[in-house]
């Protein structure tokens, strides 16, 4: 009878390496992926926290989208960016009047005007007025 067994007796040793064996790797693996995961998490942080990456970013768009406040919003000034967006939407609604593109030209000068500012500063400038001061115009 042990002689039977002894077949099953070894199946079940090979399925018990092979699982303790599988699940090392597994772990492994997982521990792996979490590390991959902190780095990349890392390193997107450290992407949206850089100063130069905002500077760069929100002087660009006040160039070329200032109007609509895009470069507030990516500062974290949501009430500003609304104020832009909100009069750029009014001042295009009331273009037929005559007055609503002078709106409109003030906004983009706004926008044009800050991305500049916001270009020509230094990074430790840039970062002291308007993130770290919270300057919300010019």
């Amino acid at each position: 009878m042990s002689e039977e067994n002894n077949p099953f007796d070894k199946a079940k040793e090979s399925a018990s390496d092979a699982y303790d064996s599988t699940k090392e790797t597994f772990n492994e693996a997982a521990d792996a992926a979490k590390e991959s995961a902190r780095d990349f998490q890392r390193g997107l942080n450290d992407t949206v926290n850089n100063g130069d990456n905002k500077k760069l970013l929100a002087g660009l768009l006040g160039i070329f989208l200032g109007s609509f406040g895009v470069h507030k919003f990516i500062l974290g000034y949501q009430k500003e960016g609304f104020i832009l967006a909100g009069l750029t939407v009014i001042g295009w609604i009331t273009t037929c009047l005559f007055f609503g593109i002078f709106i409109v030209i003030a906004t983009y000068a706004v926008g044009l005007i800050e991305g500049i500012i916001y270009l020509t500063k230094s990074d430790e400038e840039f970062y002291n007025t308007y993130q770290a001061g919270r300057k919300p115009w010019f």
